[in-house]
């Protein structure tokens, strides 16, 4: 970009985001800091660890020192919506989803670009180590060059209109770089770090949080081994994932692990490590990043969890939603619910959720 634009940036505190305001600032361009207000449980006094008072407070202070307006924008009913209740839903029906993906498409890119036609903004711009190329008049969707922070995969469900009003001024950076650039804003800024619980929980266990309001959730059944013979009691599927060891309550030998949860018979299967071992599955809800859907099978890597390495594989369409996905190696844990993400080496096709 060569011209001044007028830019929103997603603020959340954090180094990530300030640097990302900060590069567009010192570009020229005309910046305009927001912060979403997410959902967090009434019944609890802790907060929305993404937009935590705390967090609020940074933000407004680095929109401050950069001189930038900053508004706080009301989330919480559309985070609610779709993915908190989405994540009661996925448990509730024994997969095990991935909020962040759905509140990346759903939440934060929808609110900000509604944000941005209010504003009369010509892009968003968040602080995400992911990049944008634009080929042959279409927008691709690239991991960010910091190969241990790229965030591509959580990204891949956005589509051509949302790539063409995006930008990633972190993309081409490094994290040393970014926190280098960082003590130009002479400010304390929250370095948060990496958390495996989601936002809302807070710290809690999504167990007690699930029960509390499904409460039927706690419904006994059988675990079986893998002959089908039972070998001790569940306390409710939805407390388990495919890939659990721990708090089985069986006495083994041999480690054990959950293989297979049966929902119509309210059954918990466990097995070795080995039987963890998946070359095929099923996706469904796809995207393709392109907008265009191969009509053919094709190759490409495959990446099962954020964090993980990818695996050549077959992609084989079944129709416009849904694919078969065949592994050239085995992988432990497909788990029902996450996403599968497609990938021609840097560049992310798109991708979609694994089917139980």
């Amino acid at each position: 970009m060569t011209k001044r634009k007028r830019i929103i940036v997603a603020l959340s505190g954090g180094v990530d985001s300030s640097v990302a305001a900060l590069i567009l600032v010192n570009e020229g361009h005309d910046v305009i800091g927001v912060m979403l207000k997410l959902w967090n449980d009434p019944e609890q006094s802790l907060e929305n660890r993404c937009c935590s008072v705390e967090s609020m407070i940074m933000a407004r202070n680095i929109a401050g020192k950069l001189n930038i307006p900053f508004y706080v924008i009301d989330s919480k009913k559309v985070f609610q919506t779709y993915v908190f209740e989405n994540f009661l839903d996925g448990y509730i029906n024994g997969i095990t989803p991935n909020p962040c993906i759905i509140c990346n498409k759903r939440v934060k890119w929808h609110t900000l670009l509604q944000n941005a036609e209010i504003f009369g903004a010509d892009y968003i711009a968040t602080g995400h180590y992911a990049r944008i190329r634009k080929e042959n008049s279409k927008y691709e969707l690239l991991r960010g060059c910091d190969t241990k922070k790229d965030q591509s995969y959580m990204l891949y469900s956005l589509n051509q209109n949302d790539l063409s009003k995006t930008l990633f001024p972190l993309g081409n950076l490094t994290k040393n770089q970014v926190i280098a650039k960082a003590l130009e804003l002479s400010v304390t800024l929250s370095q948060k770090p990496e958390s495996q619980d989601l936002c809302f929980l807070a710290g809690r266990d999504y167990r007690e949080l699930i029960s509390r309001y499904h409460p039927e959730i706690h419904n006994p059944g059988a675990i079986l081994d893998d002959t089908s013979k039972s070998i001790g009691t569940h306390k409710g599927l939805a407390f388990y994932t495919i890939g659990q060891r721990r708090a089985l309550g069986l006495n083994s030998k041999s480690p054990l692990y959950v293989i297979n949860k049966d929902i119509s018979n309210n059954t918990l299967t466990v097995g070795t490590k080995n039987q963890l071992l998946k070359s095929k599955f099923m996706v469904y809800g796809l995207n393709w990043i392109s907008g265009q859907e191969p009509k053919e099978s094709i190759k490409a890597q495959v990446q099962i969890r954020y964090r993980s390495h990818t695996n050549d594989a077959i992609i084989s369409p079944v129709d416009k939603n849904s694919a078969h996905i065949f592994l050239q190696e085995p992988v432990y844990s497909v788990t029902p619910g996450q996403a599968a993400v497609f990938y021609n080496d840097d560049n992310c096709l798109g991708g979609g959720i694994i089917e139980g």
